[in-house]
């Protein structure tokens, strides 16, 4: 088994527990925590002890440890790290018993290396298939391209609900773009099949509405410069109008 790689660590007792020491002896006694974690639960005590003779007071590190013939130790991380190995087995143990159980079945999954939690009895449409068993997923619900009187109906729909902002002969015209358009490209959104006809509806809907809404601003503005340039020419023709008149009156 490989070594755990983390143990629990409480703040609230750790805090409890420090409230005394110094930085510098807090520090120290997390790295001999550490040292006690990867070196198999116990620390050489001579190195422990040359520790916490090189700092201030390190005798309140040392004391937060026990020592027997094997070495130190802090009783409550030994604790700690022995509940995590048990729980570590306890669960390596439950996976052979899964596994065993669905070699005794003898069925998997071609399309996964995942261990299933279902039984045999939950999964329908059991293909036997020479020595082996497949458990036959159930299909996903596969996509059904819509007619084009639906998508009148969704459109006039959509149209209603914002308030009509949207004549019967925009819907007519739409609607039959919209059909043509992905019955042409295979009901394709991009490089991938369409899941959803309304969502893709919805975005249709939305960028025609841009579109004849810029489309309306260029007209307005066109229609500026073209009155603009008409009242520039009446005032033109006016003033040469009012020239010749007075010329002829002279």
């Amino acid at each position: 088994m490989a070594k755990d790689p983390a143990f629990l660590f409480y703040s609230s007792d750790f805090l409890t527990g420090t409230m005394f020491m110094t930085n510098e002896q807090v520090g120290l006694y997390i790295r001999m925590l550490c040292a006690q974690h990867q070196h198999g639960g116990r620390i050489d005590t001579n190195v422990l002890r040359t520790q916490c003779d090189g700092i201030t007071n390190g005798i309140q590190v040392y004391n937060k440890f026990e020592h027997d013939a094997a070495g130190s130790f802090n009783p409550r991380l030994e604790k700690e790290m022995g509940l995590r190995k048990e729980k570590s087995l306890k669960a390596a143990e439950s996976v052979k018993k899964r596994w065993k159980k669905h070699n005794s079945d003898n069925t998997y999954d071609r399309n996964t290396n995942v261990l299933r939690s279902e039984s045999v009895n939950e999964n329908e449409n059991v293909i036997e298939n020479k020595d082996e068993v497949v458990i036959e997923k159930k299909s996903r619900e596969r996509f059904s391209k819509p007619s084009p009187q639906e998508i009148h109906a969704y459109m006039t729909e959509k149209n209603s609900l914002a308030g009509n902002v949207w004549d019967k002969t925009m819907i007519d015209t739409e609607s039959k773009k919209y059909f043509n358009y992905y019955e042409a490209n295979g009901w394709r959104v991009g490089k991938n099949p369409m899941k959803d006809w309304q969502a893709a509806c919805r975005n249709w809907m939305n960028n025609a509405n841009q579109y004849q809404t810029k489309t309306d601003g260029k007209q307005r503005a066109q229609q500026q410069i073209d009155a603009y340039f008409e009242e520039c020419k009446q005032i033109v023709i006016a003033s040469g109008a009012a020239a010749n008149s007075g010329n002829h009156s002279g």
